[in-house]
This record gives structure tokens, sequence and C-alpha cells, in this order.
């Protein structure tokens, strides 16, 4: 597999923004990454915190694929636990086609947040209806017709319309074994966060690969996905100073928007320190530090096809900038 890179765009709501200053700040980012050479785009999927404004990535992808020619355009992620998967097969069979096969899907589980309650779609379809629901996906995706009698979806047979020419790339977003055993037995890559670092990853590719011939499935070849924070300056020092000037406030106010459906403690992370972690952890630095930074980690887990997230100062002219010096002083270095 060749090399791939991406943008990863959380569409955060920084402080003394608007959500429109944000949505319009990872849409630009879009336009920007397919200029500087960028391979895809992807964006993130939250609902009711300023974490991330973008409450369907479907739509931002429509959106995004409108605005550019070449670019690929994916979800990370599309959260199956809060919406139809037969529902989202439609739309994205709409877009394949529309899009000539430019657009990739990233799913993923969520997390037992209130949107399950707000969506009524309840704690017992996030627990243990996430299997159920990618394999009534997949068949959406797959078939010219589909019916389900399963514990979660019940209905008729009834005809896919429009039909996907092919089925779209799909990735897993993968923050559990559980999930790396579900995405292992339908042999289909995972998307691993940038809160991981590379030994984590490399732990849950090792999974992944037991799981799979558990399975019956060869782990070799499937194209996993990797998120990295990514911010490129003249010096480290100026990077993450940058990244640290903003990333605080953005995390404080977005962290705390998470509300658990149920009595379950909600999870929190000190930002300045979840800040440094993710600065420590990848490529934040001069473009040298970055092509070196990049480059050892594909070496170490063996994945070729990474996202960066690169709007992490808010600042939308900051932010095209990275982009445009990541594409010319980074990326060709990797590809050479």
């Amino acid at each position: 597999m060749a090399l791939r890179f991406g943008v990863f765009l959380l569409a955060g709501r920084y402080p003394g923004q608007d959500d429109r200053a944000a949505l319009r700040r990872a849409s630009d980012a879009v336009v920007a990454a397919e200029a500087a050479g960028f391979d895809d785009a992807w964006i993130a999927e939250h609902h009711f915190l300023s974490y991330g404004t973008c409450p369907s990535a479907i739509t931002f992808a429509a959106h995004a694929l409108g605005r550019t020619s070449r670019i690929g355009v994916g979800t990370a992620v599309t959260v199956l636990s809060t919406t139809h998967p037969v529902a989202l097969a439609e739309q994205v069979a709409l877009l394949d086609l529309l899009a000539e096969g430019r657009l990739r899907l990233g799913v993923g589980r969520g997390g037992p947040w209130v949107d399950l309650e707000v969506f009524g779609t309840g704690l017992r379809r996030y627990e243990y209806g996430f299997a159920e629901s990618l394999d009534l996906l997949l068949a959406g995706l797959t078939r010219p017709t589909v019916r389900a009698d399963g514990e979660h979806f019940r209905f008729r047979e009834v005809a896919m319309v429009p039909r996907a020419c092919s089925r779209p790339p799909v990735v897993v977003a993968c923050t559990s074994m559980a999930t790396v055993e579900v995405a292992a037995a339908r042999r289909l890559p995972m998307l691993l966060g940038m809160h991981l670092g590379d030994q984590e990853k490399i732990d849950m590719l090792d999974h992944y690969s037991t799981a799979a011939r558990a399975a019956g499935h060869d782990p070799t070849g499937v194209e996993h996905v990797s998120a990295v924070l990514a911010h490129v300056a003249d010096t480290r020092a100026d990077a993450v100073a940058e990244l640290r000037a903003a990333m605080p406030g953005w995390l404080a106010e977005g962290l705390a928007g998470y509300q658990p459906v149920d009595g379950r403690p909600r999870p929190r992370r000190d930002p300045a320190a979840y800040t440094d972690l993710l600065c420590s952890l990848h490529p934040v630095g001069s473009p040298e530090e970055c092509v070196a930074h990049l480059r050892a980690s594909v070496e170490r887990t063996g994945i070729r096809h990474v996202i960066m997230m690169v709007d992490g100062t808010g600042d939308p002219d900051r932010t095209m900038a990275s982009i445009a010096r990541i594409g010319a002083q980074v990326l060709p270095r990797l590809r050479d």
C-alpha cells in the first residue's frame, strides 16, 4: 500500500468563536487540503457539545464533496448507535454515486452519552447492538435488498434505492478490544484515535491480527488508519507554544459537554496536561521534525494511512498556513 495522508477535522468551537466560524474553518480546510496535495479529508461527528460542532458527518461530507473535485472525503466517524444503519446506507450510496467514488465511510460505536436518550436509541443498543448495526449497514451497501430480524432491528425486505456501484471503503473506529474484535471478524480496517501512542496502536493491531485469524481471515494487507495531531512551525518550541495557547481553552469547555446517559461518572481530562500529551505523541514541530516523526511512526506501526488534526490552534489563518506547509514541506519528503 502506498502512503496516504489526510486531514482530520473536529470543527471545534474555540473561545471567542461561534459555530459558523468553526464549521467554516473546517470546510475551508478541506479545500486547502486538496490544494496542498492531501489524499483525503475526514470530519468528526459530535452532538450537544462545543468539542465538535458537526452533528452529521455525512451531511458535512456532502458539502465538502461539492466544494472539491479530487480529494477523498470521509466521516470520522458517523455514530451508528444513534442512527439507523439502513438510512445511513441510503445516504452513502447517494453520495457515492454523485461523487464518483470519493466518499469514505468511518463508523463507530460512540459513547454512553445523552445522545442515546435524545435520539431514542437507548443504552442497550450502544452496549450490545453495534455488531448488528454494522452488519445491517454493510448489507445495505452491498445487496439489492435488505431485511432484518434481529434484537435491535426488525423489518420486511425492502429494495435499496439507489444502489452504490461498489461498496465505498468502510473503516471502524476502535477504542476498545471488543470493537477491535468486531472489526476483525469482518476484515474491516480500524481507525485508531489520536489519544493513542504508537505502542498502544501496536497493541490493538496485534489483537486485531489474533481476532482476524480466529475468524478465518488473513489480517495482512488491511489498510488501517491512524489519527494524529499535526502542527508545523519554524521550530518545535513555536509549534508547541501555539497549541498550548489555544487547545486547553477549547478542551476545557468542549470536554465538559459530555453528559452520560446514566449515572456513571463523567470522564475527565486536565486540558493542559492532555494538550502536552498530544504534543509529545505526535508530529508537532518544524517540517524536518514532523517528517522524522511520521516516518518513524509508520515504520513502527506499519499503518500507512495517516490523518492529521490540523486545526489545533482554532485560528483559520494559522490552520491554512499549517496545511500548506505540510503539503509543501512534509508530504513530498515522506512520499519520496
